[in-house]
């Protein structure tokens, strides 16, 4: 599969990188990509659960994921074994690339969830963020990063929440 591929089934592999290292690695089935967007579909790929306070991820739970090629995020659809929506949990990275069969995505600290009823909408690990380096090593980077917290913000907080991006 080319990076601008029009194919829209089969398996992908998704790559989440930090800081030069892969974090995590899972297939997933590839629903779409028109070329600007790529959609996956995937279990949620922890060995265990894991408690964040405002969400459970746990065996069971599929997430929905959306990529785009020229954006600075990526947005997850989070739902329980049963289908119950538990939300979107965010993910500030560089735009994703799509080559033979492997989503490469380069996380870069900052996340956003909001929940299913958009009463929470929180901005993570900033801390992390800037304990980085990225704004030194990067400062381009960072301000689009920043830039692409700031606006996963303000579409959560509106009343359709992510469903215009979406749709």
């Amino acid at each position: 599969m080319s990076v601008n591929s029009g194919d829209s089934t089969g398996t992908v592999d998704v790559v989440l990188v930090k800081a030069g290292r892969t974090k995590i690695c899972y297939p997933a089935e590839l629903l779409h990509d028109d070329g600007d967007r790529i959609t996956v579909r995937a279990p949620w790929a922890g060995d265990t659960p894991r408690d964040f306070g405002f969400v459970r991820f746990e065996q069971g739970d599929v997430f929905t994921e959306f990529y785009w090629r020229d954006r600075w995020y990526a947005v997850k659809e989070v739902r329980a074994a049963d289908g119950t929506l538990k939300g979107w949990y965010c993910d500030v990275t560089r735009p994703a690339t799509l080559t033979g069969g492997r989503l490469v995505v380069e996380d870069l600290d900052l996340d956003l969830w909001r929940s299913a009823d958009g009463s929470d909408v929180l901005r993570l690990d900033e801390d992390e963020f800037a304990e980085s380096g990225l704004a030194e090593r990067d400062p381009e980077a960072a301000a689009a990063a920043v830039s692409a917290l700031d606006t996963l913000e303000a579409l959560a907080r509106e009343g359709g929440g992510f469903g215009t991006l979406l749709s």
